[in-house]
């Protein structure tokens, strides 16, 4: 994160005593130049590691829906205390941490009011003042339209468990999506820069919703296994398609997929960091849980190279 302050060195100029100068007093000269150094080094260190203005903007995969706690306003947003934006927030030790991400956001809805249960979510980007030091944003996922895929393929993947009846119902139609999702994050980030031009803007990706490998888990989750391998692919496509749009825009892309594999909604409790389409953990279907959303936090922390601070 961007030090505007810069490093606390301080430049103080020799004075070289004169030959006929008391010992006690050149010695109390120095003495005093020492401390007056130490005294100013130490304001600049302090002033230097002061914990910074974050603030968090995106979809459920930052807000945490169904993971308690849930706060905030409005409570339409299904926005939870323990999300990874909470994790990181508490992980840098942020005097002034500012959450304003919400289930089912758009890149639409971080210049536009969401309208959400009992409320409305104002514009996300209409949080950013220009004094923060770190801005996080997960969104795409539903100008792909996550919520549509995963209906669909639960009600179409099992009428042919061995072929790929859902990636049949869509044909190309994802790659488009994908694409100019892409272009609506790239102008998301450039906005996110101009608003916030001192921070440290890091774009979010998705973890590993399903196996890394291999044919799934059916019935537990009811794709095929030609469904489950069209679905990782979509992910890795939207993921990719974030990574180089972060990477255009001189973001920084915090990759959530590679350390969450092995976690994904197929595996048992407590070992499983997203919920399946019948969560056996407090969050919303295919969306991480407490556990997820620590490790999400945890990559994120480790992308911008921060040691947590102590609790």
């Amino acid at each position: 994160m961007r030090d505007r302050d810069g490093p606390g060195v301080v430049s103080v100029p020799v004075i070289a005593p004169s030959k006929g100068l008391p010992h006690v007093r050149r010695s109390s000269l120095v003495l005093a130049l020492l401390l007056l150094v130490g005294a100013l080094s130490a304001a600049g260190v302090a002033q230097a590691g002061e914990p910074e203005r974050y603030v968090a903007l995106g979809d459920s995969y930052s807000a945490g829906p169904l993971v308690p706690p849930q706060e905030g306003m409005p409570v339409g947003c299904l926005r939870s205390g323990s999300n990874f934006p909470s994790v990181v927030a508490a992980g840098i030790g942020a005097a002034e941490f500012v959450d304003v991400s919400c289930s089912g956001a758009t890149t639409d809805d971080l210049t536009a009011p969401q309208s959400v249960a009992l409320g409305s979510n104002p514009p996300q980007l209409d949080a950013l003042t220009g004094a923060e030091d770190l801005v996080t944003l997960t969104i795409g996922g539903n100008d792909v339209g996550f919520a549509d895929i995963i209906g669909r393929c639960a009600l179409t993947s099992p009428t042919d468990l061995f072929g790929a009846a859902c990636k049949a119902s869509y044909g190309s139609t994802l790659d488009e999506r994908i694409a100019v999702a892409g272009e609506k994050v790239a102008t998301a980030l450039d906005a996110v820069a101009k608003r916030s031009p001192d921070a440290t803007v890091a774009l979010v990706g998705y973890p590993a919703l399903l196996p890394d490998e291999g044919p799934g888990c059916f019935p537990l989750v009811p794709f095929s296994a030609g469904d489950v391998a069209w679905l990782r692919g979509v992910e890795k496509d939207l993921n990719a398609t974030l990574a180089a749009r972060a990477a255009a825009a001189g973001a920084t892309y915090v990759d959530t997929y590679t350390p969450t594999i092995g976690h994904d909604m197929c595996q048992v409790p407590g070992v499983k960091w997203i919920e399946g389409l019948l969560p056996t953990a407090p969050a919303a279907p295919v969306h991480p849980n407490e556990l997820g959303m620590k490790a999400m936090g945890a990559a994120v922390l480790k992308t911008l190279n921060t040691t947590p601070t102590a609790a």
